[in-house]
């Protein structure tokens, strides 16, 4: 294990599932990633081995055939396989979003149906929030829901839905009006729906399509998409929870977990970053000494390793606030908001140590710079964190009078 960003207080039990992971990262997905990666090639051989290795279901209770594990653990997890490769972590992310919300929401039946084989890795989940128009608004989304009988009937578009194609169910939010009291506030009339569908492109169910993948600078072999609804028909009982406008409070629930997932993302690359930086830094020479020897560099290692430790604390934080069972938004919006910016920045600071080098493809580092920049803007930009991080300290030190 590094020196920097050890956690205090694991069981013996997250500690042997922490280096079993980090040994498959170390020997199944650093080897092989910025190949991968410079292809746009799903990781299907690193997926099927994080099946093996029961990482699907790591926080599904064990009633359903999961490892029942924390939050905590999870986002260790997902720090130590993000130094592999970021885009693996993004797989994961989505799938236990959408597990996370039907553990906490969902009917008896529908967790009796998903959870088992999510668990497994049998169903894989993705879930969408975000509409082509509207960013963060989540509140003006336009995708709307209509009910006919015992069925939903479905349509809109929607945008950068991480696992769209290799998904077999998308948790989607819809506006769903008609159930709604009148008057109500945009976000309680919507909904989130179970949508199972077949892995792949074009119409992979009728009334839903997957168009392609959307090509991006970086966060590569993971496949992001739109989705296209027009006339999609979902049975009432695939409402999450069973009830209809509840979606808001159910998707943002769930985003709270994505949120400590992204900022342990950051820490991940930014741990990776630092490990490049470092070693370059030693083996690298000029006038007469090793790069490491030069005061300069020496101050970037410095406040690369405190932003790595400083990252990593907050993000522990945020995700035993959840465990424990409190409100997190406050801890989740500053460690995501923290990570990134950190990650940022410690990864610009090692491009720097590699000197021209940090340009060429066959650096690892320059994969990482076009990688860093998806975690300012992944669940939530920067300024949204800052806004919410805002509002709740004004709410916890408001005056009197």
């Amino acid at each position: 294990m590094s020196r920097l960003a050890q956690t205090e207080g694991l069981t013996d039990i997250q500690r042997e599932i922490l280096s079993t992971v980090r040994d498959f990262v170390d020997k199944e997905i650093l080897p092989v990633a910025t190949e991968l990666e410079h292809r746009d090639e799903y990781p299907t051989a690193i997926v099927e081995g994080l099946k093996e290795l029961g990482i699907f279901g790591l926080m599904i209770p064990e009633e359903y055939g999961g490892l029942g594990e924390s939050l905590l653990t999870y986002a260790l997890c997902v720090e130590e396989i993000a130094r592999g490769w970021m885009s693996v972590s993004g797989i994961i992310n989505t799938h236990f979003i959408v597990a996370y919300m039907l553990k906490q929401h969902g009917t008896q039946e529908q967790k009796d149906y998903f959870l088992p084989k999510m668990a497994l890795g049998e169903i894989r989940g993705a879930f969408s929030m975000s509409e082509p128009g509207l960013g963060s608004d989540v509140s003006a989304i336009s995708s709307k829901a209509v009910r006919d009988g015992d069925d939903y009937v479905l349509g809109g578009q929607k945008m950068w839905l991480t696992n769209g194609g290799s998904s077999t169910l998308v948790a989607v939010l819809c506006r769903t009006p008609e159930g709604a009291e009148e008057g109500a506030a945009p976000h309680k009339s919507m909904t989130t729906f179970l949508v199972e569908k077949e892995p792949g492109f074009g119409e992979v169910r009728p009334g839903l399509t997957i168009p392609g993948k959307i090509e991006k600078m970086g966060y590569k072999g993971v496949d992001t998409t739109e989705l296209i609804m027009d006339g999609l028909r979902i049975p009432a009982d695939r409402v999450l929870g069973g009830s209809p406008n509840r979606g808001f409070y159910q998707m943002m629930d769930g985003v709270e977990v994505g949120r400590v997932n992204v900022a342990a993302r950051g820490c991940g690359v930014a741990q990776r970053a630092f490990e490049l930086g470092v070693a370059y830094a030693q083996e690298r020479h000029t006038f007469g000494k090793a790069i490491a020897q030069h005061q300069a560099i020496q101050f970037k290692l410095a406040e690369m390793g405190t932003k790595v430790e400083a990252a990593h604390a907050m993000m522990v934080n945020a995700a035993r606030k959840k465990d424990a069972g409190a409100r997190n938004d406050l801890e989740a919006g500053m460690a995501k908001y923290l990570a990134s910016e950190y990650c940022k920045e410690v990864v610009e600071d090692a491009f720097r140590i590699h000197g021209g080098y940090g340009f060429s493809k066959e650096y690892e580092i320059e994969r990482l710079y076009r990688e860093a920049p998806m975690l300012l803007i992944g669940e939530g930009t920067a300024e949204i964190q800052k806004m919410i991080i805002g509002r709740r300290l004004l709410e916890e030190y408001r005056t009197q009078g």
